[in-house]
């Protein structure tokens, strides 16, 4: 029995999520865990001494982490061809771009969060946002072709990275400017694979 140890607010852990559902794969407990940049839970960072999830903890190995490597696992495990060989570079890159876009979002959440307010860094949100907004931008000016067909796992990490920007950062309103790209989030979201892996809401 493989075990995801995961937080449903993560997008990290939604892209593992995504790809177990849309490839049908069993096997998988999924383990809600708590962890921090501040130090978590003791199960989270035994499993993974850099203390991030997702983790995916297994009998016959030792624990996979970082979202790309379990990904590519299970994938490669399923069969399920979320990372088709004929546009693997342009998937992995597609990737990489969503997987930047929830890194600097989530840096934006953390300092707040971890952060007295008195030394909040405005100069700093606003870095962090241009790499997101950059992003988006590429991916409406240059990427959306990519974004049609069969689901590959760039598709789902940018549905995820745009999902979360709606979690936390939604009176950014990242749609503004990118209407193909919001066009497509609105029927990629509504795929039962992303509906069932929506994190609550905060």
């Amino acid at each position: 029995m493989l075990q995801l140890m995961g937080s449903g607010a993560s997008p990290f852990v939604r892209k593992v999520r995504v790809l177990i559902a849309e490839a049908g794969i069993d096997g998988v407990q999924e383990v809600d865990v708590a962890a921090s940049p501040m130090g978590g839970e003791d199960r989270v960072n035994t499993a993974n001494p850099l203390g991030k999830i997702p983790a995916l903890v297994r009998e016959d190995g030792p624990t996979l982490y970082d979202s790309n490597v379990i990904c590519r696992f299970l994938d490669d495990r399923s069969g399920a061809g979320m990372y088709p060989q004929a546009r693997l570079w342009e998937v992995l890159t597609l990737e990489a771009t969503a997987d930047g876009i929830m890194e600097a979002a989530l840096a934006i959440v953390y300092e707040k969060r971890f952060r007295p307010e008195e030394l909040w860094w405005q100069p700093w949100f606003e870095a962090q946002w241009t790499k997101v907004a950059r992003a988006l931008d590429a991916v409406e000016r240059s990427w959306m072709s990519h974004l049609q067909g069969r689901p590959d796992m760039g598709q789902v990490a940018v549905a995820c990275a745009l999902g979360y920007l709606d979690l936390r950062h939604g009176d950014r309103d990242w749609r503004a400017g990118r209407p193909e790209l919001a066009a497509w989030f609105e029927v990629f979201s509504a795929r039962p694979s992303m509906t069932a892996t929506a994190a609550p809401a905060a």
